[in-house]
């Protein structure tokens, strides 16, 4: 069955190093603030006087162990000094060593030993070769260690991610250049992206069930005519429900919304995991995907719940049993296999629309491995 899957290879860490921006240069700072890229390395001095967004996870540079003091435990700091960085591990704090390594193996035997004994490692070289990244990824590859290389480009950000197949976990962005770092910042949003194996779905039945609640997921951002979400009654999987933005009688259209169905369903949610519609509250994150499966993270703004007439559409996708309950009424869409909406009521038995199938079994959404019978 199908499940589902990220784009790309492996989820790439990428840091921004803002210890060379001043904080007065606001343009640089904004592109910065509003880009995709969250994790950003500063000074004591910056992280004491700047004003960052709430998405920001700040590493903290820090020198002596005077630097700690304001820094949350847990929190990641970084330093070139390891006994430094053990007196803040004592302390509570994730730990990031640095290393400018010259052409020598000694060099960089000692780097490697000293880098497992760490969260991070930051690696940057003197020489424009990646032997010497490919031999430290070799000797930390069953470390826990994440190794980041420090990097002024894209074009070298994809390089270090692509050195013996494996690739750094992460880079230290390191430059001033606003196309590079809109660059490296679109990156970023394309791993946030995942895909899920949409299939036909023959429907069996459709019938009247009568009056029940339904709730109309309403996000905080704006869909297209090919969106919706995946909705179903049971957890193996569930049948896409289209967004508002398709003709709607006597009323303008709801791009944010998806009037997803009778409140016991579940609705797919990132990291594969599902939600109940009851369970979704203002800042939940709710999976939008498209026809070709291409998925994005909404943010819940408002879930509306209201008595409606209800519409049962059940049916056989890849073998497996799903059906959803949406509301019973023409303005109402689901789509097809074409990828073309249809209008819940007009759908009928030999139809075929789209749907997700996945493994049985959740608690509390999550994914878990027990046998299971939903009907």
């Amino acid at each position: 069955m199908s499940e589902q899957t990220r784009v790309g290879l492996n989820t790439r860490q990428v840091w921004f190093d803002g210890r060379p921006v001043p904080l007065e240069q606001h343009d640089l700072w904004s592109l910065i603030h509003n880009s995709n890229i969250t994790k950003v390395l500063v000074t004591p001095a910056q992280r004491h006087n700047g004003n960052f967004p709430l998405k920001t996870e700040l590493i903290t540079e820090i020198m002596e162990t005077s630097d700690l003091d304001g820094i949350p435990n847990g929190e990641i700091v970084l330093s070139e000094n390891g006994p430094l960085l053990e007196a803040a591990k004592a302390k509570g704090y994730q730990t990031c060593i640095s290393f400018f390594i010259k052409g020598t193996q000694d060099d960089l035997e000692k780097a490697s030993l000293e880098a497992m004994k760490h969260d991070f490692a930051i690696v940057d070289f003197d020489l424009p070769t990646n032997i010497p990244l490919e031999l430290i990824i070799a000797r930390l590859q069953d470390s826990k260690t994440v190794l980041l290389k420090r990097e002024s480009t894209y074009a070298d950000m994809e390089v270090a991610f692509g050195v013996l197949e494996k690739g750094s976990d992460g880079v230290l962005l390191a430059t001033t250049d606003f196309h590079e770092i809109i660059k490296a910042s679109d990156y970023v949003s394309l791993q946030d992206k995942t895909t899920l194996d949409l299939c036909p779905l023959l429907v069996k039945e459709v019938r009247h069930i009568g009056m029940g609640l339904r709730a109309c997921i309403d996000t905080t951002g704006i869909m297209k005519t090919d969106e919706g979400m995946i909705v179903g009654s049971t957890s193996n999987g569930g049948i896409f429900v289209c967004s508002e933005t398709h003709f709607l009688p006597y009323m303008n259209l709801r791009p944010f919304r998806v009037n997803a169905g009778a409140v016991h369903s579940y609705v797919w949610a990132p990291t594969n995991a599902t939600e109940y519609l009851t369970d979704l509250r203002a800042g939940s994150q709710v999976l939008c995907v498209n026809t070709k499966g291409e998925t994005r993270k909404l943010i819940v703004g408002r879930i509306k719940t209201e008595v409606r007439p209800l519409l049962l559409i059940r049916g056989i996708a890849a073998e497996t049993p799903i059906n959803v309950i949406v509301q019973d009424d023409w303005h109402i869409r689901v789509m097809d296999v074409n990828g073309q909406p249809r209008n819940a009521t007009t759908v009928q038995p030999g139809d075929q629309l789209l749907a997700y199938v996945c493994e049985p079994g959740r608690h509390v959404g999550i994914k878990v491995n027990e046998q299971i019978l939903e009907y």
